[in-house]
C-alpha cells in the first residue's frame, strides 16, 4: 500500500485529494497547520489509513514512517490570504518547500509542487503555454504569493537536477468545488455566498476580466495523473473554458435562482485581465482534460453551500 504525504492536507485541494487518494487504496499522512485549513474538512475520514498531524513544514520536519509519494499543496491561495499572512505565504514557498523536498529526497519519495497559473502574473500571451515565462509585478500586493511559487518551482527542478529528486510541477488554474471558505475572498465562494443570501453580488472593475473555473473532482485528477506521470516539466491543470466574471456572477444568479442584482467595485491592484491554460501538453502527456461542465460543477458547490449555510443557522 503506497503511503502518501499531503502538506495542506485540510485545505479545500489538499482535503479532496486526500479523499481521492483513500479511495485509491492508499494509505495518506496529512500534515497542515491549520492556519488557512480546518479540521472540518477532514472530519468524515474515519479510516484507519489515514493519519493527521498538525505541523508547521516552515520548520523542519520528518515523518516516522515510510512515505512514497509527497503532496506539497500547503500555501495561503487567495487574495485575502496573502494579504494578511504576507510573510508566512513567503516562507511557506521557500522554507516549507525546501523542507518537504528534503523530506521526499530523504525517503525517496516522488514530490508533486502545486503551483499556480499565477506565476504568468498578467500575462501578455494568451492563452498561456508553460513555455511562458510570465509579465509578474514583484513588489505588488499579489507579488508575495506569485513569487513564492515561481520560487518554489525553480526549488523543485534544483532538486530534481542536482538532488536526483522525482519531482512534478502542477501549474493550477482556478479551481471551485465544496469547502471553499464562503470568505475565501475568490470569485465563485463569494459570489455564491451573496447569490443565496439574496446580496448584491459583487463584481470588480466592469467584470470583463477573464478566468478559466476547473471543477476540483477534476484538479485532482489531474495531480495524481502527473504524479504517477515521468514528466519533470510544469504542466497546466484547469479548465481551458474561459469566461468573464461577469458571466460567471449571472450564471450563479441563475443557478442559485437568487433574486440578487448585481453591483461594481474598484478594480484590485495587479488583478490578471485574462487567464486561460493551454492544456496541450496535459492531453498529451497525461492523458487528461476536465469532463465536468461549469454548470454541473456550479450545482454541486451550491448544494454544499446551502448545506453550510443551515448549518450555521
Amino acid at each position: 500500500m503506497p503511503t502518501c504525504l499531503v502538506t495542506g492536507g485540510a485545505g479545500f485541494l489538499g482535503s479532496h485529494l486526500c479523499d481521492r487518494l483513500l479511495a485509491r487504496g492508499q494509505r495518506v499522512i496529512c500534515v497542515d497547520n491549520l492556519e488557512t485549513g480546518t479540521l472540518t474538512n477532514i472530519e468524515h475520514v474515519r479510516d484507519a489509513d489515514f493519519r493527521f498531524l498538525m505541523l508547521d513544514i516552515t520548520s523542519h520536519y520528518d515523518i516516522d514512517e515510510p512515505v512514497d509519494f509527497v503532496y506539497h499543496m500547503a500555501s495561503p491561495a487567495s487574495p485575502i490570504d496573502y494579504a494578511r499572512l504576507p510573510l508566512h505565504t513567503l516562507k511557506v514557498g521557500a522554507y516549507g518547500t525546501h523542507n518537504s523536498l528534503g523530506l521526499a529526497k530523504a525517503k525517496r519519495a516522488a514530490f508533486l509542487l502545486a503551483s499556480t497559473s499565477e506565476v504568468y502574473g498578467d500575462p501578455l500571451i494568451h492563452p498561456q503555454p508553460e513555455t511562458y515565462w510570465g509579465n509578474v509585478n514583484p513588489i505588488g500586493p499579489r507579488g508575495v504569493y506569485d513569487e513564492a511559487k515561481r520560487y518554489a518551482e525553480a526549488l523543485t527542478m534544483a532538486y530534481m537536477r542536482q538532488q536526483g529528486v522525482d519531482t512534478r510541477i502542477a501549474r493550477i488554474f482556478n479551481t471551485f468545488g465544496p469547502r471553499m471558505r464562503p470568505n475565501d475572498g475568490r470569485a465563485i465562494p463569494t459570489f455564491l455566498q451573496q447569490a443565496i443570501t439574496d446580496r448584491p453580488l459583487t463584481v470588480f472593475g466592469d467584470g470583463s476580466q477573464t478566468r478559466s473555473f476547473c471543477y476540483v473532482d477534476d484538479l485532482v485528477s489531474g495531480l495524481i495523473a502527473l504524479m504517477e506521470s515521468g514528466v519533470h516539466e510544469p504542466v497546466n491543470i484547469g479548465n481551458p473554458h474561459e469566461m468573464t466574471l461577469l458571466e460567471m456572477a449571472k450564471l450563479v444568479v441563475e443557478v442559485t435562482e437568487s433574486r440578487s442584482e448585481i453591483v461594481y467595485e474598484a478594480l484590485p491592484v495587479d488583478d490578471p485581465q485574462v487567464r486561460r491554460p493551454d492544456v496541450a501538453r496535459a492531453r498529451e502527456l497525461l492523458g487528461w482534460e476536465p469532463a465536468v461542465s461549469i454548470r454541473e460543477g456550479l450545482e454541486r458547490t451550491v448544494e454544499h453551500a446551502l448545506e453550510g449555510l443551515k448549518r450555521r443557522i
